[in-house]
C-alpha cells in the first residue's frame, strides 16, 4: 500500500494505477545479496587507445579516476565543430525515425499491451549545463514506479549518484528485453531533432542522481548529452561514477567527427549483443 516501507528481501508488493486502492499486478522478489555488486574493472587505456590515439598508453585509467585524485578539466568543442556536429546529429536522427518507424510502433503497441500505463516514459533528466529537459523512453517499469525509487536506494548496486539494481522488480518482462538490446532508448531520437541531446555525448542522468552530484562531476554538463558514449560502448559494466566522468572528459578534450563515428560503430554491435540492463 502506498506510504509502506518495502521490504525487497522478504515480501511482494503491488505496483498500483491511478486508483490508488487497487493492485494492479503483485511480484514476488527476492535478493539473496544485499550486498553491492562491483565488477573488476578492465584495463580501459588499453581499450580507449583504439579510440583515442593521444591517451598515455602507460595510464590505467581505473587508478587515474580513483577517490583523491584530480579529474582534468576537459576543453569545450569549438563553435564549428558544434555546428556540423548538429548537422550531422539532424542528419542521422531523421533517417533513423523514418527507416526505425514500423519498430517503433511494434515496440508502442506492445508495451500498451502488456501493462496500464503510458507507452512513452517521459523523464526528467540534467542537460547541458544541467538546463532539465524531457527524456523520452519506451516504457519499461510498471506505471508509477518512480514512486519506489526511494524505498530501493538501499539496494543500488551502482556507485556515488548512480542508481541501478540488475533484478530491479519494477521492471516488466517486456521491458527487460527493451533494455537488454537498448530499444526503450529509441525514442530518443526525436529528443536529438529537438536538439535535448546529441547522438553521441555524455549520458544524461535523472534530476535526482544530478542532485547528488559533486562540484567537479558538472564538468561533464558542458556539453550536450547523447544517446550513446564511451562509457557506453568500453564500460557500461563498471559501476564507478569516476571512471564514468573520466571517460566523458576523454571524449570531449579529444572529439573529433572521426571519434562520434568510431563511437557510433562501436554502439551497434554493443546493441546486439544485448548488452543492456
Amino acid at each position: 500500500m502506498p506510504g509502506e516501507p518495502v521490504d525487497l528481501r522478504t515480501q511482494a508488493f503491488g505496483q498500483c494505477n491511478s486508483l490508488p486502492e487497487r493492485v494492479v499486478r503483485r511480484r514476488r522478489v527476492a535478493f539473496t545479496n544485499s550486498e553491492t555488486r562491483v565488477s573488476s574493472p578492465p584495463f580501459l587505456a588499453s581499450i580507449l587507445d583504439s579510440l583515442l590515439p593521444e591517451i598515455d598508453r602507460h595510464e590505467q585509467l581505473e587508478t587515474a579516476v580513483s577517490r583523491g585524485h584530480s579529474i582534468p578539466r576537459a576543453r569545450p568543442i569549438l563553435s564549428m565543430g558544434l555546428f556540423v556536429k548538429r548537422i550531422m546529429d539532424l542528419l542521422l536522427s531523421a533517417v533513423a525515425l523514418l527507416l526505425l518507424w514500423p519498430l517503433l510502433l511494434a515496440i508502442a503497441l506492445a508495451v500498451k499491451l502488456e501493462s496500464p500505463g503510458p507507452v512513452i516514459y517521459a523523464s526528467p533528466r540534467a542537460g547541458k549545463k544541467g538546463q532539465k529537459f524531457v527524456c523520452y523512453k519506451f516504457r519499461t517499469m510498471f506505471d508509477g514506479a518512480d514512486e519506489l525509487k526511494d524505498s530501493l536506494r538501499r539496494y543500488n548496486e551502482r556507485q556515488d549518484p548512480f542508481f541501478k539494481i540488475a533484478d530491479d522488480p519494477r521492471v516488466t518482462p517486456l521491458g527487460r528485453f527493451l533494455r537488454k538490446y537498448s530499444l526503450d532508448e529509441l525514442p530518443q531520437f526525436w529528443n536529438v531533432l529537438k536538439g535535448d541531446m546529441s547522438l553521441v555525448g555524455p549520458r544524461p542522468h535523472p534530476v535526482d542522481d544530478y542532485a547528488r552530484y559533486r562540484p567537479d562531476d558538472h564538468k561533464r554538463l558542458e556539453v550536450k548529452p547523447g544517446i550513446t558514449g564511451l562509457w557506453q560502448v568500453i564500460a557500461r559494466s563498471n559501476p564507478s561514477f569516476e571512471t564514468c566522468i573520466r571517460l566523458d572528459l576523454e571524449y570531449m578534450k579529444h572529439w573529433s567527427l572521426l571519434l562520434d563515428f568510431k563511437i557510433l560503430m562501436r554502439t551497434v554491435p554493443a546493441v546486439l549483443t544485448g548488452e543492456g540492463s
